[in-house]
């Protein structure tokens, strides 16, 4: 149940993306859901591999690299599904930024929501 009332919340966040940057488009809440998914396999499956394949420079960067990884990622996904565009990777970029510190607000109402129901 938690793991669908995130990927509820994700999309939802992924809209609030696209009504606070003009950069990124989500065309409906459907494709804003298939959206949420995508990005969320992408961070489980491709990120780890690239985190361990970019290591050196992330670590030359002291962690900035991460940020360039994340909007790989939104970015990728644009490129895959119609319903869901962004414009190139400064907009990735920046679309990433807000779209995690929105997740990191869900994780934590979720995690206050579950420790004290």
């Amino acid at each position: 149940m938690k793991l669908i009332l995130k990927w509820l919340l994700s999309a939802i966040a992924l809209l609030a993306v696209a009504h606070l940057y003009s950069g990124v488009q989500v065309q409906s809440f459907s494709a804003a859901l298939i959206a949420a998914l995508v990005i969320g396999l992408f961070n489980a499956v491709l990120r780890p591999v690239l985190v361990v394949l970019t290591l050196p420079v992330t670590l030359l960067t002291l962690g900035l690299f991460l940020f360039v990884i994340n909007a790989l990622m939104f970015w990728s996904a644009a490129g895959i599904l119609d319903g869901f565009h962004v414009q190139g990777f400064s907009a990735a970029l920046i679309g990433s930024l807000i779209y995690t510190l929105l997740g990191m607000l869900i994780n934590l109402a979720l995690e206050r929501k579950i420790s004290h129901p």
